[in-house]
């Protein structure tokens, strides 16, 4: 019997063997399965909303929309209004939202990371704190996440974002618009930032919160990642991310950048590092790009316990956003 359950035992523990050497080169020859979990973008939660009704997470004053970037490409949209505007906003159309956006308040532009929708638990809460405090907030999901139809890819997001900010510029008049990215959406922030500064249209600040130097160094980085000292990791790893065109390359980006930056990062974090966000930030600050703008960095102690997504609890975002 004992026998029995020894020779059990190393079967399994040589088919877990199998099957962990085994994965390295399945990704390698799929570069596809990487790009699957950088985005996550499968992973849909929280589960059984329906994106189209906002109301249902406690967004009663928040509009949604569909818009379309490009031909067989269309994007959930939510549009929530500043406090001060929420009487007025119930039970109103898509147009007069729009035209809300012509209000005098400033407007946010959210890029959420990847994994969930724009319905997830923690970004909803942003929206509440952000509304509260005198903003429009404006956000969505990426072609590929949520309700939204096309294939993720770092381009695609990248021109969803502009698509947005454009279509937001060309209502919000003369009104401060900003822009902010979590974890992987600072990536599609910079890439976004980067295009408007160089053709001269930039945001009025850029906030970074719990940002990265680029995806390799993050895939690198990640504290999940049980990979990370099997031989070869970079090339049966990182450069499959790179052959399917992913680079977030933040720490090139924040070089073309010229408007004011702000990084937010929680010292316990255990997805982006704290260290990522702290090297981003000293590029940034000694780069020439940024030399007439204000480029801070705000961290949050281990004790506050704000990890990876709870940076909105703090009482004190009010005074470090003014």
């Amino acid at each position: 019997r004992r026998y029995g359950l020894w020779f059990r035992l190393r079967k399994l523990i040589l088919w877990l063997l199998g099957v962990y050497i085994a994965i390295p080169f399945l990704v390698k020859l799929c570069p596809a399965i990487q790009a699957k979990l950088v985005f996550l973008n499968f992973v849909r939660v929280p589960y059984f909303i329906d994106l189209k009704r906002p109301q249902d997470q406690g967004l009663n004053h928040t509009c949604n929309y569909y818009l379309q970037p490009e031909e067989d490409v269309t994007i959930g949209v939510w549009h929530t209004v500043p406090a001060a505007l929420w009487k007025n906003a119930r039970g109103k159309d898509q147009l007069w939202f729009e035209e809300a956006l012509g209000s005098s308040h400033p407007v946010i532009l959210y890029l959420h990371g990847n994994a969930g929708t724009r319905g997830g638990d923690h970004r909803v809460e942003l929206y509440k704190v952000l509304s509260s405090l005198g903003y429009h907030v404006v956000t969505f999901d990426y072609r590929g996440w949520g309700d939204s139809i096309g294939s993720p890819s770092e381009r695609g997001m990248t021109y969803d974002a502009l698509h947005v900010f454009d279509w937001i510029k060309a209502r919000s008049g003369d009104n401060p618009v900003y822009i902010w990215g979590h974890s992987l959406g600072t990536g599609v922030a910079t890439n976004l930032v980067r295009r408007l500064c160089e053709r001269e249209t930039p945001p009025d600040a850029l906030i970074l919160e719990s940002p990265f130097t680029n995806i390799r160094e993050e895939a690198r980085s990640h504290p999940f990642s049980i990979y990370r000292y099997f031989p070869g990791f970079d090339w049966f790893f990182l450069d499959p991310i790179t052959t399917s065109g992913i680079k977030f390359a933040n720490d090139e980006n924040v070089k073309y950048i010229s408007c004011s930056l702000l990084i937010l990062h929680a010292e316990d974090d255990p997805v982006v590092p704290f260290h990522l966000g702290k090297k981003l930030y000293n590029i940034a600050a000694t780069s020439r790009s940024f030399r007439d703008y204000k480029v801070q960095f705000v961290p949050f102690h281990t004790d506050l316990g704000y990890r990876h997504k709870y940076i909105y609890r703090s009482p004190e975002l009010p005074r470090i956003l003014r």
